[in-house]
């Protein structure tokens, strides 16, 4: 007689959860023109704002899914499989979107095959895949007590790295950390950022404690499996959270909080954001039953990965339209309309809205055909 392990409850709150922050995320990257509000804008270098929340945050929901996922019987060679496989293919599928539309606009109007020497191999995707892969394999072979010792010792590690291989006094500066050095002469600066002259935000050693965040959410969602839907669950998540919040405000004074080198203090703090963030959400929705918005976040939250392709391949083609010299269809729009509408971060705001709510059109449109788009 055989028996078959039961599925892992779902969380309505979970697949929220993932789907605002894909929304977010989607309303941060493509402002409108007319200078976004501040707090919709990365801190220029230490510091934190609400846009800096959004990318560690889709970390912590992969980590949650991971929960589920990898709670299911498989086979040792089944699950090397998906894994390598899933991570290969986002990671390749960052590395296409950097390369897209694969031909430039030259001075003279023509068009020309747009170099793979000048394409971009760091970015966002491919942090996500390689997160994703270090994180599912740390979760499959270790117990779930000792992951979290692996999170600590990730951040420790991309600290000590920083601090110890930088060359002296450039341990937190942007272009002569260990970290920037290492990115530029394995891959070169024509893959990498090239609007902040050879300093990549998602160069590889951030990938240490970004997997961090990833390993958070996974222990999170294993938590919130076996704790329950109820207020204590939502009362340990908050605790928890706002002790990580106190912890990373105590570290400034050595090891300050920014996004760009992913440091530690800036783990704790998105981590502890996104505990207290997680526990509102299973408060309202597991608990009260609040379900204004259910079925939209629920739908974007089933198919991220196509809608943040969808968004910056469109808003890329749309710039290549050139309505007048120098300036591409959306940022026309962003001038002409919802700037004459409102001036300044309002409009830059609104036009980035719409813009959003076009990108969770076409998550709608895949979700009425039961298209789910997985890699």
């Amino acid at each position: 007689m055989t028996t078959t392990m039961p599925k892992p409850e779902r969380f309505a709150s979970l697949d929220m959860f993932r789907g605002a922050t894909i929304f977010l995320m989607i309303v941060v990257n493509t402002a409108g023109a007319g200078g976004a509000f501040t707090q919709l804008q990365h801190a220029p270098w230490f510091g934190f704002t609400l846009a800096d929340l959004i990318y560690p945050t889709f970390l912590f929901a992969v980590g949650n899914a991971m929960s589920f996922a990898l709670t299911r019987p498989m086979p040792e060679h089944v699950f090397l499989r998906r894994v390598l496989k899933r991570a290969a293919l986002i990671f390749l599928l960052g590395v296409l979107m950097y390369w897209f539309p694969f031909v430039t606009h030259q001075a003279d109007g023509s068009w020309v095959a747009k170099p793979f020497a000048d394409t971009r191999l760091t970015g966002v995707l491919q942090r996500i895949a390689l997160c994703y892969l270090l994180g599912a394999l740390c979760a499959r072979y270790l117990r779930p007590s000792h992951l979290l010792w692996v999170a600590i010792g990730l951040v420790l590690a991309h600290w000590a790295i920083l601090v110890g291989l930088s060359p002296a006094g450039e341990a937190f500066g942007r272009y002569r950390n260990a970290g920037t050095l290492f990115d530029l002469w394995l891959i070169g600066p024509a893959h990498l950022y090239t609007k902040d002259h050879g300093f990549d935000p998602e160069g590889l050693l951030g990938t240490l404690p970004a997997t961090a965040n990833v390993i958070a959410g996974y222990l999170a969602g294993l938590a919130i499996q076996r704790w329950g839907k109820h207020m204590a669950t939502v009362g340990r998540l908050a605790a928890i959270g706002a002790g990580l919040v106190i912890v990373a405000l105590l570290l400034p004074p050595v090891l300050p909080i920014g996004k760009k080198l992913w440091t530690g203090s800036f783990v704790a703090l998105t981590v502890g954001i996104d505990l207290i963030l997680l526990g509102v959400a299973l408060w309202l929705v597991e608990v009260r039953g609040v379900r204004f918005g259910h079925s939209f976040l629920q739908m974007l939250g089933r198919n991220p990965l196509a809608i943040y392709l969808f968004s910056e391949l469109l808003v890329v083609a749309l710039e290549l339209i050139h309505v007048r010299p120098d300036t591409g269809l959306y940022t026309w729009v962003g001038e002409t309309l919802f700037q004459g509408l409102a001036p300044g971060p309002v409009g830059s705001l609104l036009c980035a809205l719409a813009y959003t709510l076009i990108c969770c059109a076409f998550g709608w449109a895949l979700d009425r055909r039961g298209i789910i788009l997985k890699v």
